[in-house]
């Protein structure tokens, strides 16, 4: 009976025993499928960078004791989804192209495009700008002025006082500037109401017209303007005039001048002025000075009016040791004023 009863106890344990492995197992076994399917969760990737898929969840958990059912299978990994590449970068635009005044101007460069996000996708192009075209070059200028007519001599007048005469050598400047425009093969003749001068120089006839008058100052050279002084419509003027203005009233000098200017170039639209200063006059040195300094100021206002008139320094670097007399030059000191004209007409003579 005891035994009986005992094999009953046993089977009852046993029983229960294994209800409650079963149960362990179940409940294990739903923990292992949650991990399974409630893994970490998967943080958002950055835009344009393709996220990691997290992992799968552990193996199952082992199974039981002897007699127990098997564990479940190892969970599969999780694969995360690349992200979407960045967008491709725009070029920039083509530079405007500009036109040059008096060239081409560089032209704009286009602007850079911005590239682009490089991680998981396709990377952006690095789009550069085309560069503008080119300026076109700017218009030429109009021709260069002349006063002189292409072919066949070009007529001047020596235009002033004894200085222009050459009361101390019988031609004054115009006998060299004459020999060094005919070396350099240039045709000009001079015109005036007065002779004097030699008759040949350089082999060929020299032209020994002027209108220099000793002792004539400013304003009496303003009363044969226009006529009888420029009734022969020269195409170069030379204009040396003021030096008895500063023995006999050197104040307004300045402005005489001007207004004879205005004379020669409204009569003579289409010829060459050319005004220089006067050369030293050791006796009225600071007349001179003040006089000469004028002069410059006198030939621009009416040179930036468009009026056909240019400057020429007579002073600068003129030696009192090339005055005859302390008044006019010698023939070194003439030679030397038809340098400095020369200098400043050459281009002009054909």
């Amino acid at each position: 009976m005891r035994r009986e009863l005992s094999a009953w106890a046993m089977a009852l344990w046993r029983l229960a025993w294994n209800r409650s492995l079963t149960h362990v197992v179940t409940a294990c076994s739903l923990l292992a499928c949650a991990a399974c399917s409630d893994g970490p969760s998967e943080t958002p990737a950055p835009s344009g960078a393709g996220g990691t898929g997290s992992q799968g969840a552990v193996g199952g958990a082992a199974g039981a004791a002897p007699g127990g059912s098997a564990g479940a299978s190892a969970g599969s990994s999780g694969v995360g989804s690349a992200g979407a590449g960045g967008s491709p970068g725009n070029g920039g635009s083509a530079g405007t192209p500009t036109g040059g005044a008096s060239g081409g101007i560089t032209s704009g460069a286009g602007g850079s495009g911005t590239g682009g996000s490089p991680a998981g996708g396709t990377s952006g192009s690095n789009g550069g700008g085309a560069g503008g075209s080119s300026g076109g070059g700017g218009a030429g200028g109009s021709a260069t002025f002349n006063p002189c007519p292409p072919s066949g001599a070009c007529k001047i007048l020596p235009l002033g006082d004894s200085i222009t005469d050459g009361l101390t050598v019988a031609g004054g400047y115009r006998i060299h500037l004459f020999e060094l425009a005919s070396e350099a093969g240039k045709t000009i003749t001079f015109l005036g109401g007065s002779m004097n001068g030699p008759t040949m120089v350089a082999g060929k006839p020299f032209p020994r017209a002027h209108e220099g008058h000793s002792g004539w100052t400013i304003s009496q050279i303003d009363g044969i303007v226009p006529t009888p002084a420029l009734g022969d419509e020269p195409h170069i003027v030379l204009l040396h005039l003021g030096t008895n203005d500063m023995y006999q009233g050197a104040s307004g000098a300045e402005q005489r001048l001007g207004a004879l200017i205005d004379q020669i170039v409204q009569t003579l639209p289409s010829a060459l002025l050319a005004v220089s200063t006067i050369i030293p006059l050791p006796g009225s040195a600071s007349n001179v000075t003040t006089y000469n300094a004028a002069v410059p100021g006198v030939v621009e206002a009416r040179a930036k009016q468009g009026k056909h008139v240019v400057f020429v320094d007579q002073f600068e670097g003129f030696p009192t040791s090339e005055l005859a007399d302390g008044v006019h030059p010698n023939a070194a000191g003439y030679a030397r004023m038809a340098e400095t004209w020369y200098a400043a007409l050459a281009k002009y003579l054909p």
